[in-house]
C-alpha cells in the first residue's frame, strides 16, 4: 500500500464509521489530514546475520522514530524502537498511519517514548490506522505506553494484522482515565473512543475480530460489566503458534482484587489464533505490572528467556 492509498483508506474509514457521523465538520484552524496532521510511519524489520535490524523506514510528520537500539539484555539480537510524535499529542483532524512489516525470522520490540495524549476537540476527530504483517517465524512486541483521552476528545483506532501461523505478535494497548481527581474532568470524560482490531492469515482466513465503542456521556464506564470501580483498562493480544497456547493459559491465573487495584484474566482466541488478556486497574502501574507478568510468561514459553529489569522511568 502506497502512502497515498493509506491516507485515502483512512479518509474513507472516517467517513464510513457510523460513530463518527456527527463529527464530520472541519477544524477552522487547519483542515483534517493536511500537512503536519497526516502522520505516516513505516517500519520494516529483517534478519541480518545473528541479529535483526530496522531494514527500512519511511515517515511523514508528525510521526518520527528513533534509531534502533539493542538495550534488551535478555534478547540482545532484537532491535528496540521508540516511536515519537513531533506534535507532542494527538489533535482534532489528525490522520495517523503505522505500517510494520516483519520479514521471515526477524524480531523487534516497538514502543512509544511516553503516554499518548489525545487533546480535547471541538471539531472533527482523530484516526489511527495500524497495519501489521508478520511473515514466517517472525516475532514482534508492539507495546506502546498508555493512551490518555482528554475531555471532549474523539478517537478511532483501526488495527489490521496479517500473521503467518509460525509467527508471534504480542500487542498491547492501555487506556487511562486522565485527570480522575480533577473536578472538571473526573476521570473518563472523552466523547468517543472506538477501537477495532482484526487478524487474518496470509491466505485471507480470519482469525478473530474485536470491536468496542465507548461513549461515557451516554453509557458511563463505571458501571457493572464495564469498568466498575477501576480507572485503567489494558488489552493484550497474543498471536502465536497453537503449541504454546495451553501452557501460557495455564500459567496466567485470573485475579480479582479491587482493594489491591487489579482484576485480570486470559482466554483463548477463536480459530486457534492465540490468547487475549484483559486487565483493569486503579492506576497505570497496576495494569503495567499485570501486563509485564503476562509478558514474562510469553517470553519464557515462546523464546525461552525472561525480561530484563524495567527502566526506572518507565
Amino acid at each position: 500500500m502506497t502512502i497515498a492509498q493509506a491516507f485515502d483508506a483512512i479518509a474513507q474509514l472516517g467517513q464510513r464509521a457510523p460513530e463518527l457521523a456527527m463529527y464530520q465538520d472541519e477544524p477552522p484552524q487547519m483542515a483534517s489530514g493536511s500537512a503536519g496532521k497526516n502522520g505516516y510511519l513505516h517500519l520494516s524489520f529483517a534478519q541480518r546475520g545473528e541479529r535483526s535490524v530496522l531494514a527500512d523506514m519511511d515517515r511523514r510528520a508528525p510521526s518520527l522514530v528513533q534509531r534502533a537500539l539493542y538495550w534488551d539484555e535478555s534478547m540482545p539480537q532484537m532491535p528496540c524502537v521508540f516511536m515519537i510524535s513531533t506534535s507532542g499529542c494527538v489533535l482534532q483532524g489528525d490522520r495517523l498511519m503505522l505500517d510494520i512489516h516483519m520479514a521471515p525470522g526477524a524480531c523487534a520490540h516497538v514502543t512509544t517514548q511516553s503516554a499518548t495524549k489525545i487533546h480535547a476537540m471541538t471539531h472533527n476527530y482523530a484516526i489511527q490506522r495500524q497495519q501489521i504483517v508478520l511473515q514466517e517465524e517472525s516475532y514482534l512486541e508492539l507495546m506502546p505506553d498508555p493512551t490518555i483521552p482528554h475531555s471532549g476528545s474523539r478517537f478511532l483506532s483501526d488495527t489490521h494484522i496479517t500473521q503467518h501461523p509460525t509467527a508471534t505478535l504480542l500487542y498491547s494497548e492501555i487506556l487511562a482515565s486522565g485527570r480522575k481527581h480533577h473536578p472538571a474532568d473526573r476521570g473518563f470524560r472523552f466523547t468517543l473512543w472506538s477501537s477495532h482490531i482484526c487478524a487474518s492469515r496470509p491466505s485471507g482466513e480470519e482469525i478473530f475480530s474485536e470491536r468496542y465503542v465507548l461513549r461515557p456521556d451516554s453509557q458511563p464506564l463505571n458501571g457493572c460489566g464495564v469498568m466498575g470501580p477501576f480507572n485503567v483498562f489494558g488489552n493484550v493480544i497474543l498471536l502465536t503458534p497453537v503449541r504454546y497456547h495451553a501452557c501460557i493459559l495455564a500459567r496466567t491465573r485470573p485475579r480479582y482484587h479491587p482493594d489491591a487495584g487489579i482484576a485480570c484474566g486470559a482466554s483463548l482466541l477463536p480459530n486457534e489464533g492465540g490468547l487475549i488478556f484483559k486487565v483493569l486497574g486503579m492506576e497505570p502501574r497496576h495494569v503495567k505490572s499485570a501486563i509485564r507478568e503476562f509478558w514474562q510468561i510469553v517470553r519464557e514459553e515462546i523464546i525461552g528467556v525472561g525480561l530484563s529489569a524495567p527502566f526506572l522511568w518507565r
